[in-house]
């Protein structure tokens, strides 16, 4: 069961009633972060989440929005006694970024660890969660990311005991490791079926449609995807800026043959975006808006 809350969704700017775009995931007792623009520690309070199981941090890229909240809720997270190593993830550049940043939180009980994304695709597993950054086009570095929960096979009794494996020993190759029993080493792979599918995040902001954004986020149970502009006649806005509008993004969402999409990081001109709904489900027809607070319980399908 993977635990998501879209924290905010606004673009550019934090607002009295949307707060700056964000995300935060819960799986087996930890947390993980896209994206701390200013204020997104109130929108994690409004949420009534936890910032004691962050373990991970991960930055679409470096403008203010996006990452101005950091030193925050880093010296919250050291105000509640956290000791444990926190991971940050981001395109290159992010320890300079992180290092001018920590110069008003420069004491922390815990050690901060920067992760720098150096290829175009790059996948890194932590905590349970196996993490896709992929470069999307906007008018800096920027990445999207998918979030996945993998799943393995089912356990085969049955060829267990044909291979005269003792059952104190099964959970540990459903763990994944190997035993050896009188002189004979058994792999998992023996016992174990084809993986099963897992659960899927895809999560993009601050792009013009891309193919790598099409390619991960193809087949993904949620995208959470931005559209800055809902009006049509600021097709041309969102191309200068690198950005989408909600039709564009409906349309990154058909391609990858997405189940489900939310719409994120509006204009803080954008006023009665429900209007514009109806023509995005002309698209496709599975999407809605992304609202501040905006939670789904993700679990694996039979």
């Amino acid at each position: 069961m993977l635990d998501v809350c879209l924290l905010g969704t606004a673009g550019m700017m934090p607002l009295p009633y949307r707060y700056l775009t964000s995300l935060m995931t819960r799986y087996n007792g930890s947390s993980l972060m896209i994206d701390c623009g200013e204020g997104t520690q109130i929108a994690v309070k409004k949420a009534g989440w936890s910032f004691h199981p962050i373990d991970v941090i991960c930055f679409t890229h470096y403008h203010a929005d996006h990452i101005s909240g950091l030193p925050g809720l880093l010296l919250t997270m050291g105000n509640a006694e956290r000791t444990e190593p926190l991971t940050l993830i981001g395109p290159k550049g992010l320890k300079r970024v992180v290092s001018a940043l920590r110069v008003i939180a420069p004491e922390l009980p815990f050690e901060v660890c920067c992760t720098e994304i150096t290829e175009p695709e790059q996948v890194f597993r932590l905590h349970g969660y196996k993490i896709t950054a992929f470069m999307v086009k906007h008018n800096v570095i920027c990445y999207g990311y998918t979030i996945e929960i993998e799943r393995q096979g089912r356990f085969d009794a049955q060829k267990a005991l044909g291979y005269g494996i003792p059952k104190n020993y099964w959970s540990i190759l459903q763990k994944g490791s190997s035993i050896e029993y009188e002189g004979t080493v058994y792999e998992p792979s023996l016992v174990m079926g084809p993986p099963r599918k897992g659960i899927k995040l895809a999560y993009c902001t601050d792009t013009r449609p891309a193919e790598l954004l099409v390619k991960n986020a193809r087949g993904s149970d949620l995208l959470i995807c931005e559209g800055m502009y809902a009006e049509e006649e600021k097709l041309a806005k969102a191309r200068q800026y690198k950005h989408m509008t909600f039709y564009e993004a409906a349309q990154v969402a058909r391609q990858s043959q997405a189940k489900e999409l939310w719409l994120t990081h509006f204009s803080p001109s954008l006023v009665r975006a429900e209007d514009y709904m109806p023509k995005v489900r002309e698209i496709f027809p599975n999407a809605s808006l992304g609202k501040d607070g905006r939670m789904i319980e993700m679990n694996f399908e039979d």
